[in-house]
C-alpha cells in the first residue's frame, strides 16, 4: 500500500458530465490506499481462505424477478461483447449481454478461465463481494473523494491523471478503448495486468482505465456541498433508494465507481479521468468492474 498524508483539492469538473459537477473544495484525512487494484490471485486467496460465494454465483430469487421464466433465472454475470460495426450509442444493450455461468473465476462465462490472468484485476465483483474482501483483509473500500484525491496523483484541476492531453505524444496513458466503440479496438481490448502503464504521480496504478472502481459512497446525480472535514460515506443520504422507474422491482441501491475503464472512449464514455463517476447498482458486478482498499491512517 501507499501512504497519502491527506489534505484539501479541488474534486469534480465543470467540463464533461453533468454529475461531476459542481468543482468544489474537499479535504481527506490521511490514509493507506492499495499500490494496483485488487487481482484474480488475492481474490482467490480470500475465497480458498473463506469459502465465499460472490453474488454472480448464486441462484436467484424468482420472487425478486416476477413474471421472469425460471429457466433464465440462473446464476451469470454481464459481459461485454464487441459489435461488427457501428450501432445506436444510446442502448447500451448493443454491446451488453447477460451471460449465465459467468463469474470472477470464468470471467466470459463457461470454458473461460483465469489461469492465464492471475496478475489481472477480478471482475464480476459486486459491492457485496468488494466489502467481503475488505473485510476478511481488514481494510476497507475508498470514499469517492479518497479515490479521487489519489487518482489526481498531486496534479490540482488536471483533465487526466497525467495531464490536460488524452494522449500524450500519442501514447495511451492508461488501459482504456483506443477506436471507434464499440466494435474497433485497437487498444488491449479488455483488463490489463495490474501495473501495465505508467504510475501517477504518487506511485499508484490503473487509478483511472483497466476497471472501475468500487467507492464505499452512495450516487447522487451531482455532488453535495459538503464540509471541510473527511467523507463519512455511511452518512449520505442515497438519493436513488427510494424511487425506481419499475415500481414492481425494489430499488437498488446505488454507489459510485470511479476510474472509468478499457471499455471507455472518447467516442462515447471519456470517463478514464479522475473526476469521472458512474452509479452502479450494488447487487451488480460486471466484467469492466473491481476494485481497491484503503485503510486509516
Amino acid at each position: 500500500m501507499v501512504f497519502l498524508n491527506g489534505g484539501s483539492f479541488t474534486m469534480g469538473s465543470d467540463d464533461f458530465y453533468p454529475d461531476e459537477r459542481p468543482v468544489h473544495e474537499r479535504a481527506v484525512s490521511a490514509f493507506w490506499i492499495d499500490r494496483y487494484e485488487v487481482t484474480n490471485a488475492l481474490f482467490a486467496e480470500f475465497v480458498d481462505d473463506t469459502g465465499y460465494v460472490t453474488v454472480a454465483e448464486r441462484d436467484l430469487d424468482p420472487a425478486e424477478f416476477p413474471g421472469a421464466d425460471p429457466a433464465d433465472l440462473v446464476p451469470g454475470a454481464m459481459v461485454f461483447a464487441p459489435t461488427s460495426g457501428p450501432v445506436d450509442l444510446r442502448n447500451w444493450r448493443n454491446w451488453w449481454r447477460w451471460t449465465p455461468g459467468a463469474f470472477w473465476r470464468k470471467p466470459f462465462g463457461p470454458g473461460s478461465s483465469i489461469d492465464d490472468r492471475l496478475e489481472h484485476p477480478v471482475v464480476h465483483v459486486a459491492y457485496e463481494d468488494a466489502t467481503a474482501y475488505t473485510e476478511w483483509a481488514g481494510l476497507r473500500l475508498p470514499t469517492e473523494a479518497e479515490h479521487e484525491y489519489a487518482a489526481r496523483g498531486g496534479i490540482e484541476g488536471a483533465r487526466f491523471a497525467w495531464g490536460d492531453e488524452v494522449y500524450p505524444g500519442g501514447v495511451a496513458q492508461a488501459n482504456s478503448w483506443l477506436g471507434r466503440f464499440p466494435y474497433d479496438n485497437q487498444g488491449v481490448g479488455g483488463t490489463a495486468p495490474v501495473g501495465s502503464y505508467p504510475a501517477n504521480g504518487f506511485d499508484l496504478f490503473d487509478m483511472t482505465g483497466n476497471v472501475w472502481e468500487w467507492t464505499s459512497d452512495y450516487y447522487t446525480p451531482r455532488h453535495l456541498r459538503l464540509s471541510d472535514k473527511p467523507v463519512d460515506a455511511g452518512k449520505r443520504s442515497n438519493l436513488l433508494a427510494t424511487a425506481s422507474a419499475q415500481p414492481e422491482f425494489p430499488a437498488i441501491p446505488r454507489r459510485v465507481l470511479k476510474g472509468g475503464s478499457h471499455l471507455c472512449s472518447p467516442d462515447y464514455c471519456l470517463r478514464f479521468r479522475p473526476a469521472a463517476r458512474s452509479p452502479q447498482a450494488e447487487d451488480t458486478g460486471m466484467s469492466h468492474i473491481g476494485f481497491r482498499c484503503v485503510r486509516d491512517a
